[in-house]
């Protein structure tokens, strides 16, 4: 099971914490063999998620978000022996107004 979204309580929390500052947030993401589209499009997962990348970059950064480190998954050190992640990266946004904009943005809601 993948956590995408957050609960509509989780996201109020985090929505009215109205702290000074930059934010940051880890990713880390495991790709699908087969991307799972509403409407049944077949491709790859890194293929879905190179385009999700191509379609919401420019939206991440005009709001001033960035990538501030990105890595290379190696060994679960403490965890679930069987995870993995394809992509290990933090991001960081100038706020959590600039954060909430960003994800209602048409957009990269549609990305």
């Amino acid at each position: 099971m993948g956590h995408i979204d957050p609960t509509k309580e989780v996201f109020a929390q985090f929505r009215d914490n109205d702290r000074p500052g930059p934010i940051h947030m880890l990713n880390l993401v495991r790709l699908r063999k087969e991307a799972a589209y509403p409407d049944g499009r077949k491709v790859s997962g890194a293929e879905a998620y190179a385009a999700y990348g191509r379609d919401s970059g420019p939206v991440f950064e005009r709001l001033g978000g960035r990538i501030i480190w990105q890595g290379r998954f190696e060994l679960m050190l403490i965890g679930p022996q069987e995870e993995r992640w394809d992509h290990c990266f933090i991001a960081e946004y100038p706020s959590v107004q600039a954060f909430v904009e960003m994800i209602r943005d048409p957009v990269y809601r549609e990305a």
